[in-house]
């Protein structure tokens, strides 16, 4: 099976009442991680690189270790560019055998959002490929992606129609109250589910992605902290409040921080223990097992996808 879009799995997932994960990969054992857990749970899979992955891993290295992961689980799996802030970099992508590319130029003012966008769009239809767009900003910080908690807007649902209409988007991020990475709100974060069902009224059957959605699970926050770290108060989004976005009109729900977080606590913990190691993988191996625990229960209790390859 070669790699697919996301057009089937987001009708499929939007009907079904669930959500696809997106997950981050940056190296071997994460993608081995993810996949392994996926093939477990029978999912599909979205597996998504951002421009930082592609300059710490080289994007010829990132797409055959994803082509390795289709060729070895026989799973729907999709590779997509995740924040992509130019025309030339979604080009690059698409040049290069991606099968879904996003263009986030939600920094810009909303005209030339849609400009930019279309011309992705126009570039990447031409070639057999996806495109995702951002209108609306999420706080945080993710790799290049940095925006200032007072920059931060929601998502105005009177805008969704006409720039998907004009664009031609085949799936929108909104921004709804998650935030990118993992020292995220202060108090107990809200999600604004009236814009979500806003939008989709505005945009019946049409796929919609959250971003910033890690929930930051606390056991690999304590051990980072026990270990050397200092993560005072980190924290991400309520899983409950993911699973119920995903029975509505989000088919995409992206995930990055848990992983991190996840290798890293373990590979601090492993060290702890046993500071004489030397050899990767007795290290990189429980990475790749923590990776692959935190995404089998997304996938069984948070996005719903098992059984839906």
């Amino acid at each position: 099976m070669p790699l697919v879009t996301t057009t089937e799995m987001f009708k499929k997932a939007y009907d079904g009442g669930y959500a696809i994960g997106a997950f981050n990969v940056n190296n071997m054992e994460i993608i081995q991680g993810i996949v392994e857990a996926a093939t477990e749970e029978n999912a599909p899979l979205i597996l998504q690189v951002s421009a930082g992955a592609r300059k710490y891993a080289n994007t010829v290295y990132l797409k055959k270790m994803v082509e390795a992961a289709v060729e070895t689980s026989g799973l729907p799996i999709a590779l997509h560019l995740d924040h992509g802030d130019s025309f030339a970099l979604c080009k690059d992508c698409v040049d290069s055998g991606f099968t879904s590319v996003m263009i986030d130029a939600s920094a810009h003012p909303f005209a030339e959002n849609i400009s930019i966008t279309k011309q992705v769009v126009e570039y990447a239809h031409d070639h057999g490929v996806v495109v995702e767009a951002e209108l609306g900003k999420l706080a945080g910080v993710e790799d290049d992606v940095k925006v200032d908690a007072k920059d931060a807007s929601y998502t105005d649902p009177d805008q969704v129609q006409e720039f998907v209409e004009k664009t031609g988007v085949d799936s929108l991020a909104i921004a709804i109250g998650t935030s990118h990475g993992a020292f995220k709100f202060k108090g107990q974060p809200k999600l604004r589910f009236d814009i979500l069902e806003e939008v989709g009224k505005r945009l019946p059957g049409f796929p919609i992605v959250l971003h910033g959605a890690s929930s930051v699970p606390q056991e690999y926050v304590k051990l980072i902290n026990q270990y050397g770290g200092n993560m005072p108060g980190a924290q991400g989004v309520p899983e409950e409040m993911l699973r119920k976005a995903a029975t509505m009109a989000v088919c995409k729900i992206n995930i990055d921080s848990d992983l991190r977080l996840a290798v890293t606590a373990t590979i601090r913990e492993h060290f702890a223990l046993n500071p004489s190691h030397f050899d990767p993988r007795q290290y990189l191996g429980p990475a790749r097992d923590a990776v692959r625990k935190v995404v089998r229960h997304k996938i069984v209790d948070v996005l719903g996808c098992n059984g839906k390859a």
